[in-house]
């Protein structure tokens, strides 16, 4: 029988010997194969932080406060697609610029996006603050009127502090460009360490209180990108740090005319991914977006897995595109592939244990149906599917279909919602199945586009 320290070598070996392997091969790969394992520790952790903030928020706030809670960060987030898709524009030019070995280029991209997201931001800022006053909070989260005050200044502080995340996130966009979503993640724990501090703290010092829930969240979730560009452009990107010399409003056509594609897309996506909320609070009342939420928030352990493994391969698909490496991209998508039908079976199963699972997180007072559960488990592998190919037609940029599809997908998706819940009674489970709906043509259609882009030959709609 062998020691305790002969085991210990024997596993040390073992483990060393695992890594190896999973670390073997091209340049490209190993890179993506080392984000991909970083980004499940930092974002493993980062959900573990965000499963024990739903109690804890849920215990600080009763659940209509946490309803609306949920409801106004959906909306705030809407604001983030006003970078008119600049994010996503300027994350394949600058991976482009990257991927030729051109640093200037690379800093004209980043001096010129900071520029043009401080001016869109700056304009939406006053507009907020001209039309806040004359808006009734307490009819759009459909609420009692007493609550309309505090709403009007919640509301007006977390819009001021996700504008600085506006800007200042565009670092995040510039590690992912670079092949480093791995840091990225980085930043996104540090805010979840912030938040999960800072209502730990809230729950010992106040009462369920909307507004210092704003302050504290708002704050840990702003500054922490504010502080990694000050730290990130003086060090690691100083040769592509922002500069008024290298501001070129030439290439803000260039960087715009992909962007306004990708804008199209967003919107479209908040219409089918992130309207949810606010309809349930609409279509029944803020207190049943929680069980939603709930369920959304345990399969997005799926969600996230699949997130987690696709983020690196976009800007790894501009790159190999770039070289003309198709072996390498129909390889990837092969693996992919193979990963979701495994990624199948574990949300099959979680569908089983669903209900001992939300009993064992939140207690048994409040109810998750079963229709919920299996309509959000069909969702996120629809999701999963369409993005294995999306990613690749959006690392190409050839996204003219999929901003056909998005629109037509968009305009569907509440009116197909509020018919299912409405007259076909399928009540919070409608608002899942609407978006899936929506999703399923893609299904179809991505793998067409992806097949035609790598023969090197698409043409018409295909192409562009």
């Amino acid at each position: 029988m062998l020691d305790a320290k002969t085991m210990s070598a024997v596993k040390s070996g073992i483990a060393t010997n695992l890594l190896k392997r999973l670390l073997r091969g091209d340049e490209r790969t190993v890179r993506t194969k080392k984000n991909i394992l970083g980004l499940f520790l930092l974002r493993g952790m980062s959900q573990a932080i965000g499963l024990i903030l739903v109690p804890l928020t849920l215990h600080y706030l009763e659940p209509t406060k946490y309803g609306i809670w949920l409801t106004l960060s959906s909306i705030v987030g809407w604001f983030v697609f006003f970078d008119i898709g600049l994010g996503n524009g300027f994350r394949n030019k600058f991976a482009e610029a990257l991927a030729r070995n051109n640093v200037e280029l690379a800093r004209v991209y980043v001096s010129t996006t900071f520029v043009m997201l401080g001016a869109i931001v700056s304009v939406f800022f006053l507009l907020f603050l001209a039309v806040n006053p004359f808006l009734g909070w307490a009819v759009i989260f459909n609420t009692s009127e007493y609550l309309s005050g505090e709403l009007s200044s919640v509301v007006t502080i977390t819009f001021s502090f996700f504008c600085l995340r506006f800007v200042f996130g565009l670092i995040g966009t510039v590690l992912i460009a670079d092949q480093k979503p791995a840091l990225n993640s980085l930043l996104d724990l540090l805010g979840n360490v912030a938040s999960l501090i800072i209502i730990w703290l809230l729950m010992f010092s106040t009462q369920g209180s909307l507004l210092n829930l704003s302050i504290g969240l708002g704050a840990s979730t702003a500054l922490i990108p504010l502080g990694a560009s000050l730290v990130l452009f003086s060090t690691k990107y100083s040769v592509v740090r922002p500069s008024w010399r290298y501001v070129q409003f030439s290439h803000a056509r260039e960087l715009a005319s992909l962007g306004v594609k990708f804008f199209i897309l967003q919107v479209s996506s908040v219409i089918i991914f992130s309207s949810a909320n606010i309809l349930i609070a609409q279509l029944y009342s803020p207190a049943d977006v929680v069980p939603y939420n709930i369920a959304f928030k345990y399969y997005n352990t799926i969600s996230m897995f699949a997130y987690l493994f696709l983020l690196p391969f976009w800007s790894a698909y501009t790159e190999a595109f770039t070289r003309g490496d198709i072996a390498w991209i129909e390889k990837t998508i092969q693996i992919q592939k193979r990963i979701w039908y495994i990624v199948a079976g574990i949300v099959v199963i979680m569908s089983l244990l669903a209900d001992t699972f939300y009993r064992l997180w939140v207690g048994s007072s409040i109810h998750i149906s079963a229709g919920i559960s299996i309509s959000m488990a069909i969702y996120v592998l629809i999701v999963f599917w369409c993005n294995i190919y999306g990613n690749l037609i959006n690392g190409t940029g050839k996204i003219h279909l999929e901003v056909i599809f998005a629109v037509l997908a968009g305009v569907v998706n509440i009116p197909l919602t509020i018919f299912l819940c409405q007259y076909l009674q399928f009540g919070v489970a409608g608002v899942i199945i609407a978006p899936s709906i929506c999703l399923l043509p893609a299904c179809f259609l991505w793998p067409m586009q992806v097949k035609k882009i790598l023969s090197g030959n698409p043409t018409g709609i295909w192409a562009k």
